[in-house]
């Protein structure tokens, strides 16, 4: 089988990684790749980023199936491109894919579904914006309706702060055109868990629990980020939360959109807070996690491929996926001055010593230069590693950090770090 994946940074890296290893697999093809993808895949660089030059490479290299990465082809209408000309994909419709390109619709689609989810109000101007804050409290949510790469999402600790926000998202300052309409969102305490599934459409395949940490600094401190690490452990759910889960959340939105007319296959990832009441959305996303995937393929322990295979032709329903007991562990490693404007092109020395520890280097923000391997990006790697428990795995991961040095770099030391109360105290 030959497999295209569309996408250049650490997700699409762990995916191809974890292709790699399939048996079924007998080429891979990344478009366009970065240089950790390079040693896994044939890199290719479609003409643009449209649906059409996507669909015009897969032709040329007569790709059986393509896996779509990041959300922006998804959003734009990729699979249904594919799917009209015959070709197999992974992936939401341009309408499914709304549950993630607009999050007045994902709240919309929850109220009809019935998911819990915090209660909201939806702006569009600033009048309304400051006549709406009236009805809430503090801390308070707000949230761009468009695409945002992971920081149109801003928490705000009184009016002051929310009235600065609300002005630089509406003019477009913060996020761009994706802030000319706003979620104006109750503040949701608990514990947050990224719940991901599978689906063809009609069935799911849940996915093992992983934890983001968003924030930029130790202890959820800071702006909001595309995500600083993440880990992925059984224990982050018991069996109870995660059935309540399937029924109150992923089943009710997949044959929900099914009754709307616009099925969701592909990738449903649901991002919740455990509060005492239950769990509650924060929001959707149509495809695997950034950087969720990374634990997730290293934990995975199947052939991921015939999964895959499944999911694009609606047969998912005798599909299975088995995992490691092992946890895993990412820690992504920044740029300077990220997540506003990343410092690049520095030299970045160390990945073959931190590999040699076991640890996989997945690439997000780098590039082969005339000097070698320099950053290029915000988010640069992604080191990742397993253990026997989750304490072991934390360490086995920041053990290989350290071998990786370039200038400015920064990192969150805190990864996983509340998931060892799950773990027997001696093991902590």
């Amino acid at each position: 089988m030959k497999i295209l994946v569309i996408g250049s940074g650490g997700r699409e890296h762990a995916i191809a990684w974890r292709l790699a290893r399939s048996p079924s697999v007998r080429k891979l093809y990344a478009a366009p790749g970065n240089p950790g993808m390079a040693s896994l895949a044939e890199c290719r660089k479609p003409e643009s980023s449209s649906p059409e030059a996507f669909l015009d490479l897969a032709n040329s290299l007569d790709a059986d199936l393509t896996v779509v990465g990041p959300e922006a082809p998804l959003v734009a209408g990729v699979v249904d491109r594919f799917r009209q000309a015959g070709r197999m994909i992974v992936g939401p419709t341009a309408a499914a894919a709304r549950l993630e390109g607009s999050k007045i619709f994902a709240k919309q689609a929850m109220e009809r579904y019935r998911v819990p989810t915090a209660r909201y109000v939806t702006v569009d101007n600033h009048a309304g914006a400051m006549s709406a804050l009236g009805g809430f409290s503090y801390p308070l949510v707000l949230k761009a309706d468009g695409l945002a790469a992971g920081k149109g999402v801003v928490i705000v600790q009184d009016r002051q702060e929310a009235e600065r926000t609300l002005e630089a998202l509406l003019s477009g300052a913060l996020v761009g055109s994706a802030g000319a309409r706003l979620v104006i969102e109750e503040f949701l305490t608990g514990e947050e868990v990224s719940f991901i599934a599978l689906s063809d459409g009609q069935h799911i395949l849940p996915l093992a629990p992983t934890q983001d940490h968003k924030a930029v600094f130790d202890g959820d401190k800071g702006p909001n980020t595309g995500g600083m690490g993440a880990y992925c452990d059984a224990r982050i759910l018991t069996r109870v939360e995660t059935s309540e889960i399937i029924e109150r959340v992923m089943l009710p939105v997949v044959s929900g959109m099914r009754r709307d007319g616009c099925p969701f296959a592909g990738f449903l990832y649901a991002g919740l807070m455990m509060t005492a009441a239950g769990p509650r959305v924060l929001e959707f996303n149509v495809r695997l996690g950034d950087p969720e995937t990374q634990a997730l393929m290293l934990s995975l322990d199947c052939d991921f491929a015939p999964v895959l295979v499944a999911a694009a032709r609606g047969e998912l329903a005798s599909a299975q996926v088995t995992w490691q007991e092992a946890p895993s562990v990412c820690v992504v490693m920044a740029s300077e001055n990220y997540p506003a404007t990343p410092r690049t092109g520095d030299v970045i020395t160390g990945i073959e010593e931190a590999e040699a520890l076991g640890a996989a280097v997945f690439h997000a923000g780098t590039k082969l230069t005339t000097e070698g391997l320099v950053t290029s990006g915000g988010r640069v790697l992604g080191v990742t590693a397993s253990g026997p428990d989750l304490p072991t795995a934390i360490e086995c991961s920041y053990q290989a950090v350290e071998k990786i040095r370039f200038r400015g770099m920064h990192y969150r030391r805190d990864i996983g770090r509340k998931g060892l109360t799950r773990w027997p105290p001696t093991l902590q």
